[in-house]
């Protein structure tokens, strides 16, 4: 077990360094100088300059990246003398906080991944993802729960009405939703049930969990401005549930024990619920984990439709802005979270299934 648990985190070990030499490297190569666009119309060779030289922009990219999965990285190597680069000092010994042990000029230094600064905000880039996730958090939780549960009762009603018009219309619905693009959906969810039906919803088109007060009592809870964007983001995992559920129903209804329960009189809903979907949920769940690792990825085009203020619209304003380190640290955190999840199912699955240990 622990050789299986080993190779999983070799991989993904593995598979976090490619995206972080892809990102980087994209990055760099992009057209566009982020000094420029902090200057605006004062920009000047001189100042442009100094501004890069400033960001490291004006080393040698080799020496960039070395430099960037020197931060990255939870052991880091800091020169004693270059004071101006710690981020994290402790103000009474002049020094970096968690500091392992000094060699000469250099410092050994434990610390947390340092995504370094925006450009333009000036905030930690951890600052900012710490704002925004949450709110992609709650997104992508809620629209999964919805996906589950209406997804669940839909393929249970298709598979127990087999070939009729029921079957039938969970079918065009669920192939409906596998083949709309999100962001598409999205505008289309926004225009009908906040424009069209405005009077009869009352639901807002551009909204986000947290709400001014009118009278100036601060912030609170809005949870009409979640509904749309988790319907929308809902809709592609709800599609592929129904069809799975289906299926999964089918096949359990077929077995033997299932006919040996009905022939003793089982009521039909306990013969459904306790038995045919127990043991239809094993691939149910495996569907609806990795469903929401993707969730979490997948929701920037719904954000920024809706205005939700989570990670997609950090990355797109980013983008905009040529906020590098803002986009980098946001698509790194996401992969970390992706692979940290696959990680967690790939073990579950090996403690629940010795049989996947050996494959």
């Amino acid at each position: 077990m622990l050789k299986y648990i080993g190779k999983r985190l070799l991989y993904g070990l593995l598979v976090i360094l490619g995206v972080v030499t892809l990102v980087f490297f994209l990055f760099n190569i992009l057209p566009g100088d982020p000094a420029r666009m902090m200057l605006g119309q004062r920009a000047d060779a001189e100042s442009v300059e100094m501004i890069n030289r400033d960001l490291g922009r004006d080393k040698p990219i080799g020496v960039q990246f070395a430099g960037y999965l020197n931060d990255l990285s939870p052991i880091s190597f800091h020169n004693n003398r270059d004071k101006n680069s710690y981020w994290y000092l402790d103000p009474e010994k002049y020094e970096p906080y968690g500091t392992i042990v000094k060699l000469g000029a250099t410092s050994v230094v434990a610390k947390m991944p340092y995504l370094r600064r925006s450009y333009q905000s000036k905030r930690k880039v951890t600052e900012i993802i710490a704002t925004a996730f949450p709110q992609t958090a709650v997104l992508a939780l809620t629209a999964m729960l919805f996906a589950v549960i209406v997804g669940i009762l839909l393929g249970i009603v298709a598979a127990l009405h087999k070939g009729s018009w029921i079957d039938h219309l969970t079918l065009l619905m669920s192939t409906l939703g596998m083949s709309l693009p999100s962001f598409f959906a999205a505008i289309l969810i926004a225009w009908f049930f906040a424009y069209v039906l405005s009077d009869v919803t009352h639901l807002n088109m551009f909204g986000n969990l947290y709400t001014v007060d009118d009278y100036g009592c601060g912030e609170y809870i809005d949870l009409r401005n979640l509904i749309l964007p988790a319907l929308t983001l809902g809709i592609r995992p709800l599609a592929v549930l129904v069809e799975l559920t289906k299926s999964s129903m089918l096949e359990a209804l077929s077995q033997d024990y299932i006919r040996t329960a009905r022939a003793k009189g089982m009521s039909r809903s306990r013969l459904i619920f306790k038995h045919a979907l127990r043991n239809a949920l094993n691939p149910i769940v495996t569907s609806a984990s990795g469903w929401l690792a993707g969730l979490l990825a997948g929701a920037v085009f719904v954000e920024y439709v809706f205005d939700w203020k989570g990670m997609g619209v950090v990355i797109v304003d980013g983008l905009e802005k040529y906020d590098f380190p803002v986009v980098m640290g946001a698509i790194l955190f996401i992969c970390i979270l992706l692979v940290l999840i696959n990680i967690i199912v790939d073990i579950l699955y090996g403690i629940l299934d010795p049989r996947v240990r050996l494959s």
